[in-house]
């Protein structure tokens, strides 16, 4: 645990705080994940602003590759719950707000809905994204990774980028490596939205 506590402490200095998550973006906001769990020997990730502290995570308490997972706040509180599902040959995962019920044939609509795609793209991939199931007004976005430099883009149905990842460097330029991103998300925008779907896309690559 206190290797986990120093190796944090390098991602962010100040990685020990917490405070309150803000709904939505009122300016282009940066955060730093850390694709590692708070919780000794879990799965997950953890989620910094740019201050260091905590905004969000995801422990998966030691058992990678399950059907169920949270996105939490700082405080433990479960934003979405995302159920990988399966239809015919095609996998993928749905998120629903807050805590799916202990039954799942309560037919709760998810929020959204993350799957791959396999169309040739050149250098990369592409990831569908189908928003607003619950509320019966579906629009898209879509999620395009650069293969070369572990990049992801979220952009809207109009192609705006709304969001996007990156490797983050050190202040004088070194690589951290694979499992500590940058992402910048542009001004008015749902951020644990974002983070829900960012979510099911390390899902789907098994990186959470």
């Amino acid at each position: 645990m206190l290797h986990t506590i120093s190796t944090m402490g390098k991602v962010h200095p100040q990685a020990l705080n917490s405070y309150t998550t803000c709904n939505f973006t009122c300016k282009q906001e940066t955060f730093t994940l850390w694709m590692k769990s708070l919780v000794l020997n879990g799965k997950g990730c953890t989620v910094f602003d740019s201050n260091g502290q905590i905004a969000y995570r995801v422990d998966n308490y030691n058992c990678k590759h399950r059907d169920e997972v949270h996105l939490m706040d700082q405080n433990g509180d479960i934003l979405f719950t995302m159920l990988k599902k399966q239809y015919k040959l095609s996998r993928f995962w749905e998120g629903y707000r807050f805590p799916v019920p202990a039954t799942r044939n309560d037919h709760k609509r998810p929020c959204f809905r993350v799957s791959k795609t396999y169309k040739i793209s050149r250098g990369g991939s592409t990831y569908e994204v189908e928003l607003g199931l619950d509320k019966n007004q579906p629009y898209t976005h879509k999620i395009e990774r650069n293969t070369f430099n572990s990049a992801c883009k979220i952009s809207n149905e109009l192609g705006v980028v709304v969001a996007e990842l990156r490797r983050k460097k050190s202040p004088c330029g070194v690589d951290l490596g694979d499992d500590v991103l940058t992402m910048v998300v542009e001004p008015n925008i749902d951020l644990s939205l974002i983070m829900g779907l960012v979510v099911a896309y390390n899902l789907i690559n098994c990186k959470i």
